[in-house]
């Protein structure tokens, strides 16, 4: 095992030169639970603790190892588990808004080059979802691709896999679209590509999809249990109950994950293909159609948008999609400000009182 098998690059390294200069190694999270993770490092596996410094001066869930993450550890001795110093700067990490009322992410993966959106063509299949996975996947870093899983179900129910396809290629605009099935090993050589050595991919998608089944055929074993899903809705069991990262025959890195069926916008990235606006891009060309700049796309006349949806050239349910995204990211945007205030403040108050505490026990 090399470091660069397992995903570095250059980057990491500048990242790190500080670090190696103290003595510290560095090592790849595979799973992460709670404060005990597991590491893949150039000289084998280990598992890992955090030291007290880290825990101290951790300020959000966010700041906290994730699979996928570079770590700086103090080695491995007989007696101890490795300690993590640091976790070295992500090129990019797939959050979502953690479930509950609290206002935190929850960092599903960091650092991956690929991201399998999984969709089921059974009962599952949901153009919707698959709109919100992209959001969030364009905002991850990560080149998204659209695997369609149970491919062979189409055909038992008489359904046409092409119409299927077209309808994802009208909402997923120049995103790789793979149609498959897991379970009878057909069309799985289409994602060699995005499989190649040291590279890390990611599989996304709701329970009962196919994620696990998909592992076991690219890992050549039965490294993941599976069920079956229910015949009403084709719903799954989290049959994956934490998310892990894989080493595949091929030498790619694999993160497999559990179902997600709550999936809310975290964060919005600035650049024009990581917000909404960029995954609903045909939408944005046809709002510059528009008579009137600030038109709201109802009943105002010259209309483009409407026009499309009169004319069948966009789906009324795409638009409304849309719109929703739109407000769920605003309100997000809106809630982190606050929250970056927040800490702000906790932080100035904290230093302010160091600072008192300090010059009262220094000598006069």
């Amino acid at each position: 095992m090399t470091l660069h098998s397992l995903g570095w690059s250059e980057d990491f390294a500048r990242s790190f030169e500080p670090y190696a200069a103290q003595g510290y190694r560095v090592g790849r999270v595979a799973i992460a639970h709670r404060s005990q993770y597991h590491l893949y490092t150039e000289t084998g596996e280990c598992n890992a603790t955090l030291t007290g410094k880290f825990r101290h001066q951790t300020q959000s869930a966010e700041d906290f190892p994730a699979v996928g993450d570079w770590v700086a550890i103090h080695p491995q001795t007989e007696t101890q588990s490795a300690l993590i110093e640091a976790v070295l700067p992500r090129k990019g990490q797939f959050s979502r808004q953690a479930a509950g009322t609290r206002h935190a992410a929850q960092i599903i993966a960091a650092n991956i080059d690929t991201l399998f959106l999984v969709s089921g063509l059974d009962h599952d299949f949901n153009l919707r979802r698959i709109e919100r996975y992209l959001v969030m996947a364009w905002q991850s870093g990560a080149t998204p691709v659209i695997v369609l899983n149970k491919a062979d179900l189409c055909e038992a129910k008489g359904e046409s896999l092409e119409e299927k396809i077209v309808a994802v290629e009208e909402v997923a605009i120049a995103v790789p679209i793979i149609a498959l099935s897991a379970l009878q090993q057909n069309n799985i050589e289409a994602l060699a590509p995005y499989l190649q050595p040291g590279k890390t991919v990611a599989l996304l998608g709701s329970s009962g999809v196919g994620k696990s089944t998909l592992t076991n055929q690219l890992m050549g074993s039965d490294v993941q249990a599976t069920q079956a899903v229910r015949a009403d809705d084709s719903r799954g069991r989290h049959t994956t109950t934490h998310r892990e990262m894989l080493k595949l025959p091929s030498g790619a890195l694999l993160v497999d994950t559990p179902g997600m069926r709550e999936l809310q916008i975290w964060t919005a990235d600035s650049s024009a293909e990581g917000t909404v606006e960029g995954t609903f891009s045909d939408i944005e060309a046809l709002a510059m159609q528009c008579r009137f700049r600030n038109c709201q796309h109802g009943s105002e006349p010259g209309c483009a948008i409407q026009a499309a949806i009169e004319t069948g050239r966009l789906s009324a349910k795409r638009l409304n999609n849309y719109r929703k995204l739109q407000k769920e990211e605003a309100y997000q945007n809106r809630r982190q400000d606050k929250q970056a205030q927040s800490n702000a403040k906790a932080r100035w108050k904290q230093i302010t009182k160091t600072a008192r505490k300090r010059r009262k026990n220094e000598p006069y």
